[in-house]
């Protein structure tokens, strides 16, 4: 693709987001909890409406899983939480500063699991680096696959990382996926953020 076509897709993209921020969660300050990679927002609705008190995003690329996810949400009447089309990192590139990550979820997510696809995988150093970035002080990430050896990569990515370091608490939620469903066993890891001090 062109560079001045790429150029174009990303502004089209940033647009969009903004228009959905705006549209959603233009009034939210403070901390938020999100979910990336959502499906069809059984986890994030349950969620919710377990923690009435937290605002909650989750984010998904595929329309049909967003449509269905909200259709969960209004059913249920809830208000503290918002589904949005994105792209993850543009996501966290363009999070409105009045919002910090205090709860972040990364479920289930493509393992990619042929080598040479390895470099799209979610949990790499930059995007830990950039989602710590948007963080606040007391902020967890929760990571869960049935893919062992990207579980194995993440755990050795959140070893040596910086900004994070893997911590051993209770799970914080339980609501099986759609793809939790599906799998015969899963593992599970938490992390903190490293002292800023």
């Amino acid at each position: 693709m062109p560079i001045e076509t790429a150029q174009a897709v990303t502004a089209s993209r940033v647009a969009h987001l903004q228009s959905q921020l705006a549209a959603k969660v233009a009034d939210w300050t403070g901390p938020v909890t999100l979910e990336i990679g959502c499906g069809h927002g059984h986890f994030m609705a349950a969620y919710a409406a377990a923690h009435p008190d937290e605002r909650c995003l989750a984010i998904d690329i595929i329309v049909d899983r967003l449509e269905r996810a909200q259709r969960k949400t209004d059913r249920a009447g809830l208000t503290n939480v918002a589904f949005l089309r994105a792209e993850a990192g543009l996501f966290i590139d363009h999070l409105p500063a009045a919002l910090q990550l205090q709860r972040v979820f990364v479920l289930f997510p493509d393992p990619w699991p042929k080598r040479r696809h390895h470099k799209n995988r979610l949990l790499q150093a930059d995007f830990l680096h950039r989602l710590a970035e948007r963080c606040n002080a007391y902020a967890r990430l929760g990571f869960r696959t049935d893919h062992a050896p990207y579980f194995e990569e993440v755990v050795a990515l959140l070893a040596e990382h910086p900004d994070w370091h893997l911590i051993d608490e209770p799970w914080r939620f339980e609501q099986a996926t759609v793809f939790q469903n599906r799998a015969p066993a899963f593992q599970s890891c938490q992390a903190a953020l490293r002292s800023r001090a």
